[in-house]
């Protein structure tokens, strides 16, 4: 299968079209964007699991269950959660005018929104906004919709990749509240491949939970998260494994642009768990080890401090973790068990001092292995959450 595209590549998918729009929640790029496909589509979403999900995530998982969204609208830089029944009124009504908007039905549109909690709406300026959008809508730009669902992104993210004689577009936003949970930030994918419904839905869930499931950049879930997936099959039916591959591709491209680029971030994180007792132990090895300051921290000033990483492996509580089995490297270097000679941890910390940090942690138990994504914490993470609001 061909590799990702650059994100400047002009591979799109038929029959989708869209726009994006200055509302008014930025003060200066657009803050809105909506992808909707000219037929109907078969879906999969996942959404996060947080108790105080917004009315976008119950809106839409209301109605995702039926595997026949068309697309889907973002509103960026607030999240309208926690706002009470005026908050579920703006959902509504937002979601109800631009599904009218796009000549598709109200439960065909998914809606996400992202940014600060506990502010409204600005709705006179939404509604105003709304009213001017052109119908019908163009051709999709989906490197223009990439750019307008950001926050404190500092690059938009988006990918493409050819499936047969199908198209896949995958675009996603977030740098910070990234610990998913079944979902994780925004993120959609846009093809013309033609597969069943239940064959969708069981292969994007396979590919979210390696994938966006398998990064955190700071422990916390988001309380807007919402991944989906939308096929038109224009192009006609693909090999639902070929489709799962490059489903995968395009995700992982995306899960590893994010962590590179989360909130203050310098360096990549990636923590290659293997010899595990099942795929739930590595994983939680992995996320142990990438969530922990002062693992993240040490990649940061390049510090080939092993103790950490055996400190956020031996902090889990699972008996079946045991000093004696395990083994830790950084990159190619092994640093334990055996001495970390000088020579030894000098190699460590030039591996530490690139862009992108691969730990390694085998705990000798079985075949089993995960790899999970993210990023150090530097001096900059502080400073964007000390200052997000004010």
């Amino acid at each position: 299968m061909p590799a990702p595209t650059s994100p400047t590549a002009p591979l799109v998918p038929q029959g989708f079209r869209g726009l994006t729009a200055r509302l008014g929640l930025k003060d200066d790029a657009d803050d809105f964007a909506v992808l909707v496909s000219e037929v109907p589509c078969v879906s999969a979403a996942v959404f996060t699991r947080s108790r105080f999900a917004g009315p976008s995530v119950l809106l839409s998982r209301g109605d995702a269950g039926a595997g026949t969204s068309r697309g889907v609208v973002v509103l960026s830089k607030n999240a309208n959660v926690a706002n009470g029944p005026a908050g579920d009124r703006d959902a509504t009504e937002v979601r109800a005018r631009v599904a009218e908007a796009a000549g598709i039905g109200v439960g065909e549109l998914v809606i996400a929104s992202t940014g600060v909690i506990g502010r409204r709406y600005p709705m006179d300026l939404v509604r105003a906004g709304l009213a001017r959008l052109p119908r019908p809508f163009p051709a999709a730009d989906f490197e223009a919709a990439a750019r307008a669902v950001m926050t404190t992104d500092t690059r938009p993210k988006h990918v493409a990749v050819r499936c047969g004689d199908a198209v896949l577009v995958g675009i996603a936003k977030g740098v910070g509240m990234i610990e998913p949970d079944m979902a994780t930030l925004l993120t959609f994918f846009f093809t013309d491949a033609e597969l069943p419904a239940g064959e969708l839905d069981a292969v994007f869930r396979r590919v979210v939970d390696r994938t966006f499931n398998a990064l955190s950049i700071d422990t916390d879930t988001s309380t807007s998260d919402t991944a989906a997936v939308f096929a038109n099959g224009l192009a006609g039916p693909v090999d639902p494994a070929a489709f799962e591959t490059a489903l995968h591709a395009c995700a992982l491209r995306l899960v590893r642009d994010i962590a590179s680029d989360g909130e203050g971030a310098s360096k990549l994180i990636e923590v290659r768990v293997t010899g595990a007792r099942d795929t739930a132990q590595a994983k939680a090895v992995g996320k142990s080890v990438v969530n922990s300051p002062l693992v993240k921290t040490a990649v940061h000033g390049a510090d080939p401090n092993w103790g950490r990483v055996a400190m956020a492996v031996g902090k889990l509580d699972d008996p079946d973790l045991s000093p004696e089995r395990v083994s830790l490297r950084f990159g190619d270097v092994g640093l334990y068990p055996g001495e970390a000679t000088q020579e030894l941890l000098a190699a460590a910390a030039a591996h530490l001092a690139g862009d992108e940090v691969v730990l390694g942690v085998d705990l000798g138990l079985g075949d089993a292995e995960f790899t999970v994504y993210g990023c150090d914490l530097t001096e900059g993470y502080v400073k964007i959450n000390a200052d997000y609001t004010t």
